[in-house]
């Protein structure tokens, strides 16, 4: 029988580069020049810093263009608050969402119900979602609905099996 996986993944070596990306072109632009302004990379997170909110918000605009360019969907960030830091510098962390949660994997599961496929099956499996069918068309237009959806986070679709 037919089968496919939902999953949500994050490629951290694209993310990575365009963090380092993001960092060069911040340390080189003259609009930047002494507001101290920084990108960091941690293992769930980004951290941004800079001299002013209005800084940090135009460090953000460089770090998306540079995860656009490397095809890294923004959906999987999670943009916090900006908190002020010492001596009158903002900063902000954003957390990178990976694995689809049990509240978004209800979502992906009554989203295929929803298209009322028939023999079409979906089952939670951990952070993924494991989509069976009779028919192969079937299980192309659960793709193509879920591509559709805009349920906030990536999706992959990954071991399409005969």
């Amino acid at each position: 029988m037919p089968s496919f996986d939902v999953v949500s993944e994050l490629d951290m070596q694209e993310i990575r580069n365009a963090v380092d990306q993001a960092q060069r072109e911040v340390s080189t632009r003259f609009d930047f020049k002494d507001t101290n302004s920084t990108i960091e990379l941690t293992s769930e997170a980004i951290n941004l810093h800079s001299s002013t909110e209005d800084r940090l918000r135009a460090v953000l605009q460089v770090l998306e263009e540079k995860l656009v360019k490397r095809q890294v969907s923004l959906k999987a960030l999670d943009h916090g608050k900006v908190e002020e830091a010492s001596k009158g510098t903002a900063r902000q962390e954003i957390k990178l969402v990976a694995g689809i949660s049990s509240d978004k994997a209800k979502l992906v599961n009554s989203t295929i119900k929803g298209l009322n496929l028939k023999g079409v099956q979906s089952q939670t499996q951990g952070d993924q979602v494991r989509v069976t069918g009779k028919k192969r068309d079937d299980l192309q237009a659960v793709i193509a609905a879920l591509k559709e959806a805009d349920l906030g986070i990536p999706l992959q679709f990954n071991n399409f099996r005969d």
